[in-house]
């Protein structure tokens, strides 16, 4: 039977894992980098163990939880990183993260809603308009959508052409002042404002427009391909058209 806009918590994390995540999370607020790459080894363990995607609370992540269906954390530098837009465009474009700071920037303070049922309000993320990008590739009239893929090698999201060319719907690098860690999907995440956050694909590396919604890593197993907070809960504004 097929579970729709619902993602399965998973295996609980153990109570010492849970214990020494939240402990590292701590250390690292002193200890900066060193201790955040022992983090992520930590998250990428149990991670490894909870093929679901879900292991526990982030640590110093404001309530956030860390979701990924990788066997690890993936980790691309400020200097290694690259966004393709490609597809049914005039003008494919390779992007370096300097390329979309240099970029209009957009920026968004929105309550961040996840399926499986916790919330973070007023969440700050700030980039570039994916619709900006768009413009500038030049989309051809057989686009009707876009695939998003990311440097995990295993996640993949979509949206319509109207859902992308929102003014809330942003290629981000910068997440409640600071950049975009990798445990959150940086450094560079795709962030869809009126939709489960599941939607908002981390470790983004790729925007590929084509001719339909091809269905996500999650859509594939029964989730809502549209996955709009406000028709499903109540609590956010219903989308409007453009």
């Amino acid at each position: 039977m097929q579970r729709r806009g619902r993602v399965d918590a998973g295996t609980p994390v153990g109570r010492r894992v849970v214990l020494g995540v939240l402990a590292l999370g701590g250390a690292g607020v002193a200890f900066g980098a060193r201790i955040q790459n022992g983090l992520d080894s930590v998250l990428a363990t149990v991670n490894s163990k909870d093929p679901t995607g879900l292991t526990g609370l982030l640590p110093g992540g404001g309530g956030f939880r860390f979701y990924s269906v990788a066997s690890s954390i993936p980790h691309r530098s400020d200097t290694d990183y690259r966004l393709t837009v490609d597809g049914l465009v005039d003008r494919p474009a390779t992007y370096t993260l300097a390329d979309l700071k240099a970029m209009q920037q957009t920026r968004l303070v929105k309550d961040v809603q996840c399926v499986t049922g916790w919330r973070v309000p007023n969440t700050e993320f700030s980039g570039v308009l994916v619709r900006d990008l768009l413009k500038q590739a030049g989309v051809q009239p057989k686009g009707k959508a876009i695939k998003l893929t990311c440097f995990d090698g295993v996640y993949t999201e979509s949206l319509t052409l109207d859902e992308a060319n929102r003014d809330d719907v942003i290629v981000a690098h910068e997440m409640n002042g600071a950049p975009v860690t990798s445990a959150h999907g940086g450094p560079v995440r795709l962030y869809v404002a009126p939709m489960y956050f599941y939607k908002s694909a981390k470790w983004l590396s790729g925007i590929t427009v084509t001719e339909q919604v091809e269905p996500g890593y999650w859509e594939q197993y029964g989730y809502d391909v549209e996955a709009w907070v406000g028709r499903s809960n109540g609590r956010d504004d219903a989308p409007t058209s453009n």
